[in-house]
């Protein structure tokens, strides 16, 4: 977290020319890309073996989950087998932790599936795949344990088997609002007595051959031509902007009972307050262009949040979103909080951090909770990227950063697939 707020505070951006494979064919080739980094230093090491059937989003899940124990200061079975203390006393007892973490729909490794694919050609033409033979066959030519690198409950699933939790634990699968849904549930588990602390929020990358097609057939991607700067791409609610870039993110927060937190002496960011969900009604997987009314199911999230809280939007200091600079996600987002906040929308400031990271899916909702706590804390708002100009009152130009008053956040998402969740987040006294 440390680098992404500098970044934030900074208003630099890593969204360049996409490297880890050749997206020169693609119209989109700009990314935001973690670079140096391997899952092998993030686990203890009798765990490394297990890296080998680790897709993208699982390592990305499990370095998340370690830098946030190492920020919580926690003791956990993972750190334990790390010291070489296995039998020392964890912070929390395992039981009494749990785990919500959300995911996408993990794209497999093109090497892996193009080679199981080569034997599986067509006799009469071997630039074809024969069906026939790739279920009876090619299938084979896959590894033995090639399924458990791609089941998105496996994120989850190394995260507690590292950290010895078996509190209640689940997967959520609803792109870039799985995050936020994560973490409500988690909020929920520990409001009703079911575990003392959970590990919760998300982790994606659509940076792949399958996840660029996908989303550039959806019309979520700006074609990038030779701009080799993606600051200059993404402009967060300016009804001409050209599109998104996707990012990859894990977003992991560590949230606690505030007894137990207080309790052990925690450091304390910011308090939640409010959950809210919603679901949009049924659009076209690849809207109309004048398809850009207000989101009634975004509305709805932020409503709920405000009503489980007890707050009136007046209250809100600040409001924390992707700005994914997509026009059908942006400008159905700032209908739906003009809805709910009217003209006080006008002196609202907004935290985007799309210019910065781009869309990281599932991994984004972890990520826009862990800058509002940051914000909360800090009494910070951070510099904000535009090099577009958005819609008249909504402030979402750019900005330098500066200190801010700041008590109540507001954290929202929308999704891909229509679901909607917010947040609210209090200065912790």
């Amino acid at each position: 977290m440390g680098t992404l707020w500098s970044a934030l505070k900074e208003g630099r951006s890593c969204l360049k020319p996409i490297t880890r494979f050749d997206a020169s064919g693609f119209p989109c080739k700009l990314g935001g890309i973690v670079e140096n980094f391997s899952a092998k230093d993030f686990v203890p090491k009798s765990y490394r073996k297990a890296v080998k059937v680790m897709a993208r989003d699982i390592e990305l899940a499990i370095a998340a989950a370690k830098e946030a124990v190492a920020d919580a200061k926690l003791v956990t079975r993972g750190t334990l087998e790390e010291s070489g203390d296995a039998a020392g006393a964890a912070t929390y007892a395992g039981a009494r932790m749990g785990c919500h973490i959300g995911a996408g729909l993990i794209a497999a490794e093109d090497e892996e599936l193009a080679a199981a694919f080569h034997t599986a050609r067509a006799a009469d033409n071997p630039g074809r795949l024969d069906l026939a033979t790739w279920g009876k066959s090619g299938m084979e030519s896959l590894t033995p344990l090639w399924l458990l690198k791609y089941l998105p409950n496996m994120l989850s699933c190394h995260v507690t088997i590292i950290h010895g939790c078996l509190g209640p634990s689940n997967t959520i699968t609803c792109a870039e609002a799985s995050g936020l849904l994560s973490i409500g549930e988690s909020w929920r588990v520990i409001e009703r007595g079911a575990a003392d602390l959970c590990f919760t929020g998300g982790a994606e990358s659509k940076l792949n051959l399958m996840g660029l097609t996908r989303m550039d057939f959806a019309k979520r991607l700006a074609h990038t031509g030779d701009e080799a700067d993606g600051a200059k791409i993404v402009r967060p609610f300016d009804p001409s902007g050209p599109g998104g870039l996707l990012g990859e993110a894990g977003g992991i927060l560590i949230i606690e009972s505030l007894e137990t937190a207080q309790a052990r002496g925690a450091q304390v960011y910011a308090e939640i307050v409010g959950f809210g969900g919603g679901h949009s009604g049924m659009r076209p997987v690849v809207p109309d262009e004048h398809d850009v009314g207000p989101d009634e199911g975004f509305e709805t999230a932020v409503s709920n949040a405000l009503d489980d809280a007890q707050l009136s939007p007046k209250e809100i200091d600040a409001v924390v979103v992707m700005g994914s600079g997509v026009r059908n996600i942006d400008l159905p987002e700032a209908g739906a909080l003009r809805n709910v906040f009217g003209d006080d929308l006008a002196r609202v400031p907004l935290v985007t951090v799309g210019p910065n990271i781009g869309n990281c899916s599932a991994g984004i909702g972890g990520i826009l909770a862990a800058v509002a706590a940051k914000c909360v804390k800090e009494q910070f708002l951070p510099a904000r990227i535009n090099a577009g100009t958005p819609m008249q009152g909504i402030l979402a130009g750019r900005y330098p950063g500066g200190p801010a008053n700041l008590r109540h956040a507001l954290v929202a998402s929308s999704s891909m697939g229509g679901q909607n969740a917010a947040l609210i987040l209090r200065r912790a006294e």
